[in-house]
């Protein structure tokens, strides 16, 4: 009788042990199914803010070429001017937008990131001086961003920076050649027109 009873407490024991082990297992299962939702949120945010930040990006740029476009320049005085109001107030609306998206990098992720911006700053700085030098030179690093052949020479050291960089940088640095090559682009449509217009104008002026 004696040993029954403890054979009947053990395997209570036993039981119950084993009932805290599975309900600890379920409590674990539910709380790392929970934190893989939260994970696909997160990534589903970040790629919002990063949609948001392009779109600010693009804003801005297309104000910049109506700004700065021949169309700008050909209108009367009075109607330029009213444009002209117009586009700095949707200027200074965009710019009220912020969007903070932070990328996590580690040290040789950052200096890469410097160099890169670097590479690209200083060509940018000599659109002025060399128009198609520049776009030649933006176009090269540009074809270091891109997975497919392309159809340019590709810059291979500024490669070699590119893919030290963080994953979400390399993204950003295509996204900001992309840019200025159409800025040079829009700046050559430009000067094309204006050389076009001292054209006709010789013209005029000599009769023709």
């Amino acid at each position: 009788m004696a040993q029954a009873k403890i054979n009947a407490k053990m395997n209570d024991t036993t039981k119950n042990k084993f009932t805290r082990t599975m309900s600890m297992a379920d409590r674990s299962g539910r709380l790392l199914e929970s934190l893989d939702q939260i994970e696909m949120r997160v990534e589903a945010l970040r790629e919002e803010a990063t949609a948001m930040e392009q779109e600010r990006e693009y804003l801005i740029e297309m104000i910049q070429s109506i700004q700065n476009s021949q169309e700008m320049r050909s209108i009367c005085d009075g109607e330029r001017e009213e444009l002209s109001l117009t586009a700095a107030r949707l200027m200074g609306r965009t710019l009220t937008v912020k969007v903070s998206l932070e990328t996590i990098r580690n040290q040789q992720q950052e200096e890469a990131l410097q160099k890169a911006m670097k590479m690209i700053d200083e060509i940018a700085g000599k659109v002025l001086e060399d128009l198609q030098s520049a776009r030649t030179r933006l176009e090269a690093l540009h074809a270091a961003c891109v997975s497919d052949t392309p159809p340019v020479p590709v810059d291979q050291k500024f490669q070699s920076v590119v893919i030290s960089c963080a994953l979400e940088d390399q993204k950003k640095i295509k996204r900001r050649l992309e840019t200025l090559i159409r800025n040079t682009d829009n700046a050559e449509k430009t000067i094309q027109i204006m050389d076009n217009q001292k054209v006709d104008l010789a013209k005029l002026a000599n009769g023709k």
